[in-house]
């Protein structure tokens, strides 16, 4: 999702410096007037803003603060905002190496897959500094269509893994009706019309659900993600004492389809866990 975000501020006429753990994929923004930096220290250290999007928590603290990591580049008057999507511990880390540099620092993590990203239609779950949240809002909306500001760091991170819990556990509940409806005799393609035009509609089952009928996956938010967003999930429910029983179930599912080679397939791959089990009790 970096790439496409990327171009848009390219295309808006911003002066863009890239990074990547594999500089092929900086090649095409490169082409298209980005410069190119050799480490996250080196990008930092040359922009007034650094945007991160990184995929897990490990990775987000290695490109921030791991050797030659964006933190060393920083310094007063320049700001940090890390858009991955990560745990409240991870962004509170990330925040504290960056105030010791006497930079600013914004979580803002997004609620949107690659589409979204390429048609600039993301939402921006932010917390952290609110100067720099005043600083980056025209940036966020050349990429997104909406922005909330939600006050302390870890607020950001805590919104996208209550979203993406609630997400993962209706792709989940969608895909046992999908294949409820076919064993019953009914046209699951018709299940998805009555369900798009009904009460609970919702943009995501009128995208994924013509696919997931002729069993393709075309990947827009890889099913590992959804995982490891669960995971998170669950572990901040944990630190305060909240049930959490459906995600829970969720992501067991979502386990069970990686275990079957399906982590690099969209989320709505899940579907195909449902069916290796229906076919182990057939």
């Amino acid at each position: 999702m970096g790439s496409p975000m990327a171009l848009n501020l390219i295309k808006a006429g911003c002066d863009v410096i890239v990074w990547n753990r594999t500089k092929s994929k900086c090649d095409p923004l490169i082409s298209l007037g980005a410069k190119y930096s050799s480490s996250p220290e080196e990008v930092a250290a040359n922009c007034d803003v650094t945007f991160a999007m990184l995929a897990d928590p490990e990775s987000a603290i290695d490109v921030a603060c791991g050797k030659n990591g964006a933190v060393s580049g920083m310094g007063p008057g320049k700001g940090y905002v890390d858009v991955s999507t990560v745990d409240v511990a991870t962004s509170k880390l990330i925040n504290e190496h960056i105030k010791a540099r006497g930079a600013l620092f914004l979580e803002a993590p997004v609620s949107g897959s690659k589409k979204p990203a390429e048609d600039g239609q993301l939402i921006f779950l932010t917390a952290g500094d609110r100067s720099l949240y005043e600083l980056v809002s025209p940036l966020l909306d050349i990429l997104g269509k909406s922005r909330f500001y939600l006050g302390k760091v870890g607020n950001g991170a805590a919104m996208k893994l209550v979203v993406n819990m609630i997400m993962g556990s209706m792709m989940a509940s969608f895909s046992e009706g999908i294949l409820l409806s076919k064993k019953v005799g009914l046209d699951p393609s018709v299940l998805v019309e009555v369900v798009s035009q009904g009460p609970i509609s919702a943009p995501m089952y009128s995208l994924k659900g013509p696919s997931m009928v002729k069993s393709q996956y075309p990947t827009a938010f890889p099913l590992k993600h959804q995982q490891k967003d669960l995971r998170l999930a669950l572990g901040l429910a944990e630190s305060v004492s909240q049930s959490t029983p459906i995600a829970a179930a969720a992501n067991e599912l979502y386990k069970v389809a990686k275990s079957y080679g399906l982590s690099d397939e969209d989320f709505s791959a899940v579907i195909e866990a449902l069916k290796a089990k229906s076919q182990d009790t057939a």
